[in-house]
């Protein structure tokens, strides 16, 4: 069954997480459905890891996820989790990492998908111009997440 919790947070808002058989499956911050509120340990966890990532006392979160291990989307993610703390990428350079070098915009919408915001770092993708481009919590909280990140890496 999975469970799902929702947390408020002064830098980003309100988010919702979830969890199934002892993985992280999403981090939104849309509400999510199809699950039972109840606080488990790893989501007690996520918040715990989400709160001191926020604070800037965590670069890496350290929690088990339930991601696509293959195809398209799995091979974004895994190289979105490369890209280090404070430091950014564009989405052709994502693509180009996967050997796909014309698939920019498909890269986009495997972010447009990523179901474990933040943990899954697509707020760190940029446009080829070094602007951030759209995110599906809003341009504001990448613009946020990016300058939280730059602030605490120096």
């Amino acid at each position: 069954m999975k469970h799902i919790d929702v947390q408020t947070f002064d830098r980003i808002g309100t988010v919702w997480f979830g969890e199934e058989d002892g993985l992280l499956t999403d981090l939104s911050f849309s509400p999510l459905s199809g699950g039972q509120r109840k606080i488990t340990p790893l989501l007690q966890m996520v918040q715990t890891q989400l709160e001191e990532y926020l604070l800037g006392k965590r670069k890496e979160f350290d929690l088990p996820l339930l991601l696509p291990e293959k195809g398209f989307c799995g091979e974004v993610y895994s190289s979105l989790m490369k890209i280090p703390y404070g430091e950014t990428a564009t989405y052709s350079m994502i693509a180009k990492e996967i050997g796909n070098p014309k698939a920019a915009r498909a890269v986009g919408a495997a972010c447009a998908k990523n179901p474990i915001l933040i943990v899954i770092p697509c707020h760190r993708i940029v446009g080829a111009n070094g602007n951030p481009t759209g995110y599906v919590g809003g341009i504001d909280k990448k613009i946020a997440l990016l300058t939280l990140e730059r602030l605490n890496n120096m």
